[in-house]
């Protein structure tokens, strides 16, 4: 009798996880997002990269999770790419829409055949034309090639970051250099030269811009809505929370002082700690076996149509 016992519980475990899963990916990709896979894995033609390339490895890991909301607040440090987020952007309204956006971009770019992703960029690069105003008193364009460097950077510097710190592989120092020159190589498509394609060049582009970083009531904004009002029902807070405090536990002092993050003395080992058992939730979800066999079915359908 108590062999048995565990059968059902594991069962019930199995669907709980299944659908969480299709919820997140559904959160993450939009409502249709089989159709969004169908047409990025499904289709033949060349791409950007391969399934051998660092930038596959972490784009496909969950902590992408930890390391899209690092790359937010860094990014809302630098005064006017803020501004162009908080006059021309409905992210308040509907944060899920955005994420979404962003989170077809990167899996377009990444593992989408190469006409696709060159669509895309043209798209983001018409639509960043659309989008200027002035901070007090300067203007700002998005498309400006100097703040689009900057947001890349802290983009950059935050998958990579939250890979290292949260993921569920490795990357050599020589792999870590050659996923900052890829993406570069897509970022600087959207209207920039001179990526770093290194990570002691991404380390010295960062710190080129620090002068230029300010803390300002709109990126404190950002924090507060990004910690205190996400869209979740009150269950998923807890678990949303520990990928919260791993982002906040990997920014940099200066960061966390300029967004007026107070902690204790050696609490960021702790909020590490949050940020790893946050990653490894999104994980398990994640290994659900419908999901793993659909992401299988669409690699090997790639595989076969490259080869």
């Amino acid at each position: 009798m108590s062999s048995a016992l565990p059968h059902p519980l594991l069962r019930l475990s199995d669907a709980v996880r299944h659908t969480a899963a299709v919820q997140l990916r559904d959160r993450v990709a939009g409502d249709d997002a089989r159709r969004r896979a169908d047409g990025i894995w499904g289709k033949t033609g060349e791409r950007w990269f391969t399934p051998e390339d660092p930038i596959w490895r972490v784009h496909l890991d969950a902590a992408m999770f930890v390391g899209g909301i690092r790359a937010l607040l860094l990014q809302s440090l630098h005064p006017l790419a803020m501004a162009g987020v908080e006059d021309h952007s409905n992210y308040r309204d509907d944060p899920w829409g955005r994420l979404q956006q962003t989170s077809n971009f990167i899996s377009t770019t990444t593992f989408g055949t190469i006409p696709d992703a060159e669509r895309l960029v043209a798209r983001i690069r018409g639509i960043h034309r659309r989008v200027h105003g002035t901070f007090e008193g300067v203007p700002y364009r998005a498309d400006d090639p100097h703040l689009l460097a900057w947001v890349h950077a802290a983009e950059a510097d935050s998958f990579l970051t939250c890979f290292r710190a949260y993921g569920g592989g490795s990357l050599t120092s020589a792999e870590a250099d050659t996923y900052v020159a890829q993406i570069g190589s897509v970022s600087s498509r959207l209207g920039f030269d001179n990526a770093p394609a290194t990570v002691a060049q991404l380390d010295e582009t960062l710190a080129s811009y620090r002068t230029e970083l300010r803390g300002t009531p709109a990126a404190r904004s950002v924090l507060r809505f990004i910690t205190w009002r996400p869209p979740l029902s009150p269950a998923a807070r807890p678990a949303y929370l520990t990928l919260v405090a791993g982002a906040v536990g990997t920014l940099p002092p200066y960061a966390r002082e300029m967004l007026g993050i107070r902690t204790p003395p050696g609490a960021a080992p702790a909020l590490r700690a949050l940020g790893n058992l946050g990653a490894r939730g999104i994980r398990w979800l994640l290994s659900d076996p419908q999901i793993q066999a659909d992401r299988r079915v669409n690699q090997a359908t790639d595989a076969a149509l490259r080869a």
